[in-house]
């Protein structure tokens, strides 16, 4: 008996350690604004489920993501790395051929691979959208998924196959730590809110209608997982994050899509009085909520709004809070900051700058900005070049309202804060690596750099046309809309859409599908 305790006792001993390592659940949305919360002060959107969880834990009021849109910010809060380190600066299938990867790199840190070799089950449930290409969603260290815009088994992004699906994780994997990815489709269009919900706020103006039943939906979405981990006794062991990957998108008056499958005519995203949103540098774009809630350790109904918390540190604090050690790499231990006393509780002052990169549009007041910095309560913004900047003071101009720029007051800080942001920019690559191109398709020209500026595929010019809310993306409706509901045209765009996403990316379109 007593050799069989002595063999016992370090397996014993290590589902003691597994029962003391947090499960993690990282709920991101997609283009749900600053302001699309009723505990944000919204007043025609209802969040129920998500107001109880910032009761139960803290609401962060200074959250950043790294992008605007949606692939480099997911690259951020999966890499802690700034997504110009791999050349991702936009949406995967925008990007031009030697400028853009086809996928995040399988190489690259990812929080999945670090906890996966610490134990931990791993699993990935909505959207992908970090390339469709040679990786499997295992080579970034995920055990179990079911994505849309990714590879491998594909989940619809409405109705509740998302939170269902992770729900079946959570489930199965209740005995021992588990991290878990849920990425929902609220609040991005194509809008498919449900029949109850259009129910309950029927008494709303139309567009109000269809946003605040999409809100609900969502906010329906995280109570399910919440009630599963209450249901399966470990909600008490379970850090469960809440936020977005950009600012909301923007309203387009003639983009309406069909009932049923709304578009973004009906996209009245709320920035809580930040300028700008989704596709803009300034604060609408990329401060997002952030609510935290870890019972034991992070206090009940607290707001923070003195730590400055960003997506690139998501990895080396969720890495912290499960007890493992980041990697480093030619970035040292990466560009986030591990925070984890700041999901405790404590008042924590970050210590590195925050750097972006986008493609502004020079046309629009709210959207110009290319690269932006931001270092203690100053941000700069500026262009490429660096002739044109703004410069806030976020503590006293959150809303970075342009009669209060104080690049004129400050030419020291400007100069600093420039310099800083053209020396970084200056350190990202301006070609895609060649390792994380996919081979090039039949009748796809080659992806190496020609000489002079390669002749226009014609096939962009009807693609920019018909993609009426411009995200890169041509809908069934779109497809159909800018060919006159031609005959034959939804087999002809299952053709183009290669990947099955119910989407047909630039890249897809301009590619002659297969007879």
């Amino acid at each position: 008996m007593l050799l069989i305790a002595l063999l016992l006792a370090p397996l014993a001993a290590l589902h003691a350690a597994d029962a003391t390592k947090p499960n993690i659940v990282f709920i991101y949305a997609d283009d749900w604004g600053w302001g699309d919360l009723s505990c944000h002060g919204n007043t025609w959107l209802k969040t129920p489920r998500l107001d109880k969880l910032a009761s139960e834990g803290i609401d962060f009021q200074q959250f950043n993501v790294l992008s605007p849109v949606c692939s480099p910010s997911r690259t951020a809060a999966m890499t802690g790395r700034f997504p110009g380190r791999f050349g991702i600066n936009t949406v995967f299938g925008v990007g031009k051929p030697s400028e853009m990867p086809d996928w995040l790199d399988a190489k690259a840190p990812t929080t999945p691979r670090l906890l996966k070799a610490a134990g931990y089950r791993t699993g990935h449930f909505g959207k992908w959208h970090l390339g469709v290409g040679k990786p499997t969603m295992a080579d970034y260290g995920i055990d179990e998924s079911a994505v849309y815009h990714g590879p491998g088994p594909k989940v619809g992004p409405s109705g509740n196959d998302i939170p269902n699906q992770a729900v079946k994780f959570i489930e199965a994997n209740k005995n021992r730590p588990f991290y878990v990815n849920v990425w929902l489709h609220e609040s991005h269009l194509a809008h498919t809110p449900s029949a109850e919900s259009m129910e309950k706020w029927k008494h709303l103006d139309p567009r109000q209608q269809v946003y605040a039943a999409v809100i609900t939906d969502g906010d329906n979405k995280v109570g399910m997982i919440l009630d599963a981990l209450e249901r399966c006794g470990i909600a008490q062991n379970t850090l469960v994050v809440f936020s977005s990957d950009n600012g909301p998108a923007k309203s387009r008056e003639n983009d309406k899509g069909v009932p049923g499958s709304y578009r973004s005519h009906y996209s009245i995203g709320e920035t809580g009085g930040l300028r700008g949103r989704k596709t803009s540098l300034f604060e609408g774009g990329v401060r997002v909520p952030f609510i935290v809630r870890w019972p034991g350790r992070a206090p009940a109904g607290m707001k923070n709004d003195a730590t400055v918390l960003t997506a690139v540190d998501l990895l080396p604090t969720f890495c912290a809070a499960a007890g493992v050690t980041p990697p480093t790499d030619a970035n040292g231990d990466g560009d986030g900051e591990n925070l984890l006393p700041a999901l405790k509780g404590e008042s924590v002052l970050r210590t590195r700058p925050i750097f972006w990169r986008n493609n502004g549009n020079k046309k629009d007041p709210d959207f110009w900005p290319d690269l932006a910095v931001r270092d203690g309560d100053w941000k700069l913004v500026t262009i490429f070049d660096g002739r044109k900047v703004e410069l806030h003071n976020l503590k006293s101009n959150r809303a970075e309202d342009i009669a209060k720029d104080q690049s004129k007051d400050h030419p020291e800080i400007v100069a600093r804060l420039t310099k800083l942001a053209l020396d970084w920019k200056s350190t990202l690559p301006t070609k895609a690596d060649p390792s994380c191109l996919a081979e090039p398709q039949e009748g796809e020209p080659e992806k190496a750099e020609p000489k002079n500026e390669a002749p226009e595929n014609p096939r962009n010019v009807p693609f920019t046309r018909w993609d009426t809310n411009k995200d890169e993306f041509l809908t069934l409706e779109e497809f159909k809309a800018g060919q006159k509901d031609g005959p034959n045209l939804e087999p002809r765009y299952k053709r183009f859409d290669k990947d099955g996403d119910g989407k047909v990316s630039r890249k897809e379109f301009v590619t002659p599908p297969a007879k």
